[in-house]
């Protein structure tokens, strides 16, 4: 039985909420293979302190350790926020062509530098309105 993508948007959501509890940025990751979750992650960039702790590169790490190759071609990341360009990079070399986001970032999403999506198959609004609020209450809480 194939899963729906609010179903998996969900768990993505599950590891925004965990970065959100550690006073990160909440945005949350999760790649899946055969309708399984293989990797996930949470924005982790002030606890590690490491400017490359995004969900999205997180999640590709572990996705990428447990099938122990660095090609994802036939997994489909899922992720709270638009991702940044440095994760697009990373979605790309990942070779990850099925991409779904919960919200865009109007600001450092990677759309705003890439022209166009022409090799990724991406689907956004998933749960828009609850990634959003997350975002929002997050840095509503910073003010």
């Amino acid at each position: 039985m194939e899963l729906r993508p609010e179903h998996f948007m969900k768990q993505a959501i599950r590891q925004a909420e965990n970065a959100f509890a550690e006073d990160e940025v909440p945005i949350g990751s999760i790649v899946v293979a055969d309708n399984r979750i293989i990797g996930k992650g949470y924005n982790q960039v002030e606890k590690l302190n490491d400017p490359t702790a995004h969900a999205e590169m997180l999640a590709i790490t572990a996705a990428s350790s447990y099938l122990d190759s660095k090609f994802l071609q036939d997994c489909h990341l899922y992720v709270t926020v638009e991702p940044c360009v440095m994760c697009y990079g990373a979605i790309k070399n990942a070779r990850i062509k099925n991409i779904t986001i919960g919200c865009l970032e109007p600001k450092h999403g990677f759309s705003n530098f890439v022209n166009s999506y022409s090799l990724l198959n991406v689907q956004s609004g998933v749960l828009g309105d609850e990634c959003s609020l997350l975002l929002k209450t997050f840095f509503e809480n910073k003010r």
